[in-house]
């Protein structure tokens, strides 16, 4: 090992409650990016291929400390040991549902709740929603976890632990992910696209770019600057109005992000990826579900390359927006299809263990 002392980056992911040791600020190693990883192993006067090692250790691994990475020589990780700490999340709420999905309520290093679902197939999938976010600060009238307001943004480990989470408990390996859960994660991009090139790593979790899914509720720079990653994560837009004024009601922090002006954004994204994209329509009785809401739909659907997921909308206790009927659900997909446009209803899991975005949190909150 060199005889410098590590020099810590300057981490673009804010760091909630560092600690020194001797006088340097410690840096949780799950903040850090593939590349800073890489920096700080080269600053320490390590080999390059070190860094890789300690990120097996961490994310295909799943280890707690630097002690138990038994190819790095001891003096390395004492003193990474010593500057990097390692911190694992604790299961506080664990709910199963009669059709086999899980849900997760999961308190990290300094006591920001995060939650997460583990989402099984018959066909042998076993998907993970991940939160990208300890709440949110968008605050859309339906959304449990807009209830509570944003604690603060995941760092790219903490996207990382959720998957163990659930592959542990599952005993099965994670072919999916959804980042779907709590949070918007392109009000944190830097850690979410961090993140999801951890999962896509060939030596980490080595989950393919196209079952990676990213749903945003529509942050035009975040879409633009998606469009010009080199992989090919697949990109979902949470739209539930096509009609502005609709929209500003439901998601009134999107106001800023007209939806002529998304149009626009996811139009370019097509042009430059070639891919298509989702939108997430969660139907909700007297409130986006009229026929009205439905032509406006299909107008804006008209040219885009795109599929249009109908959402069963959770219901929420004490909230006064209700699911529409499972008619109108069938209708809607009904009359989309004939205008040519690409549409199911997602079938609707975990209704019975409130897995629905912040619910377990909400309710763990206000208890």
């Amino acid at each position: 090992m060199g005889t410098g002392s590590i020099r810590h980056p300057q981490s673009m992911f804010h760091v909630k409650h560092p600690r020194r040791y001797n006088g340097v600020m410690d840096t949780p190693i799950k903040t850090l990016s593939i590349q800073q990883l890489e920096d700080c192993v080269k600053n320490a006067g390590l080999p390059k291929f070190r860094a890789g090692q300690i990120l097996s250790w961490i994310y295909h691994k799943n280890v707690s400390s630097f002690q138990e990475m038994t190819n790095l020589p001891q003096a390395a990780r004492d003193q990474f040991d010593a500057s990097f700490p390692i911190y694992m999340p604790t299961i506080v709420d664990k709910q199963t549902s009669f059709d086999g999905s899980r849900k997760y309520l999961l308190e990290l290093n300094d006591g920001a709740l995060v939650e997460t679902v583990g989402l099984p197939s018959p066909d042998g999938r076993l998907t993970v929603c991940v939160s990208s976010q300890s709440g949110c600060a968008m605050a859309c009238a339906f959304c449990a976890t807009g209830k509570a307001g944003l604690t603060r943004s995941l760092v790219p480990g903490e996207f990382i632990d959720q998957i163990h989470v659930v592959q542990d408990d599952y005993d099965e390996r994670v072919t999916n992910v959804v980042v779907m859960g709590q949070g918007e994660p392109f009000a944190n991009y830097d850690a979410t696209l961090a993140a999801l090139r951890i999962m896509n790593h060939p030596k980490l979790l080595n989950i393919g770019a196209r079952h990676i899914t990213v749903s945003t509720c529509g942050l035009i720079k975040g879409i633009n600057t998606f469009a010009d990653e080199p992989e090919q994560f697949t990109l979902a837009i949470s739209l539930h109005a096509a009609h502005q004024e609709v929209r500003d009601k439901l998601m009134p922090r999107l106001a800023s992000q007209p939806l002529k002006d998304l149009r626009r954004a996811l139009v370019s994204y097509t042009e430059k990826t070639g891919r298509r994209f989702s939108f997430e329509y969660a139907l909700m009785k007297n409130q986006n579900d009229s026929e009205d809401d439905l032509n406006a739909l299909i107008a804006y659907c008209r040219g885009l390359l795109c599929h249009v997921n109908l959402i069963p909308l959770n219901n929420i206790d004490d909230s006064p927006i209700k699911p529409a009927s499972s008619n109108q659900l069938k209708h809607w997909e009904s009359q989309l299809q004939s205008k040519g446009i690409a549409a199911s209803i997602r079938a609707s899991r975990g209704s019975d263990i409130a897995a629905a975005c912040g619910q377990l949190a909400y309710k763990r909150q206000n208890n």
